[in-house]
């Protein structure tokens, strides 16, 4: 019994052996092949002298969308809920989700500002609107009023401006 167990193991040992190829001769040929090509890129070759060419002057870059230096944002945005916007508004806060636009309106709103959610569909962002003026300076100075009202709070303090493109 005992010399048929170690036959049997035997027999085993020797068809696992032997029926397998050995994967590294594969692994082998692969990486051989590759060192070969990489020689073959990395070897000079006799190639016609290069001439040496012109420096490449690249076109002016358009600045972003800004009106002066003042840090005004011109983009093109439609009224979501709230009323009519003028050229420059006053922007509390921008959201990707509507949701969130419409809960900072409420809490605006119940502060006593008229807030306004304004969708600008070339980025999908949603902008709150404090304050609307016909013109610069007085859209400039209800963005430093709404600043200084709410000293406390981080994301009021990133108010700007926006420029109402039609």
């Amino acid at each position: 019994m005992k010399k048929m167990a170690v036959l049997g193991v035997s027999v085993c040992v020797a068809l696992a052996f032997s029926s397998c190829k050995s994967s590294e001769s594969a692994y082998k040929k692969a990486y051989e092949n590759a060192k070969k090509q990489e020689l073959a890129e990395t070897a000079p070759q006799e190639t016609a002298p290069v001439e040496e060419a012109a420096p490449v002057v690249s076109a002016p870059v358009e600045a972003p969308k800004v009106v002066e230096s003042t840090g005004v944002r011109q983009e093109k945005v439609s009224v979501v809920s709230g009323s009519e916007l003028k050229d420059f508004n006053v922007v509390a806060g921008s959201f990707s989700v509507k949701a969130n636009a419409e809960s900072l309106k409420d809490f605006l709103d119940k502060e006593g500002y008229n807030a306004t959610v304004a969708f600008n569909a070339d980025i999908a962002m949603y902008r709150v609107i404090v304050a609307t003026y016909h013109d610069r300076a007085s859209a400039a100075d209800a963005r430093d009023a709404f600043k200084a009202k709410y000293p406390n709070r981080k994301d009021f303090q990133g108010a700007w401006l926006l420029y109402r493109l039609n």
